[in-house]
């Protein structure tokens, strides 16, 4: 049976327009990721996946030349 996904506006967006935030969605065995700007782009990652990305990410590894 498919269950809809239930998307949740991040708290750190709480501040923006509804346009402009990132969405968590939850399933079962997997966590979505999306921006509100562009809803039918959604990034699906396992739970542990996920927080690998958000380590390396507050680590500095994905920070590029722009910072």
């Amino acid at each position: 049976m498919f269950l809809p996904i239930v998307w949740q506006k991040s708290s750190h967006s709480s501040g923006c327009d509804a346009e402009n935030c990132v969405e968590l969605g939850l399933a079962p065995a997997t966590v979505h990721l999306r921006e509100s700007e562009a809803p039918a782009t959604v990034l699906t990652f396992s739970p542990h996946r996920l927080a690998c990305l958000i380590r390396a990410v507050k680590a500095g590894t994905h920070d590029g030349p722009w910072k």
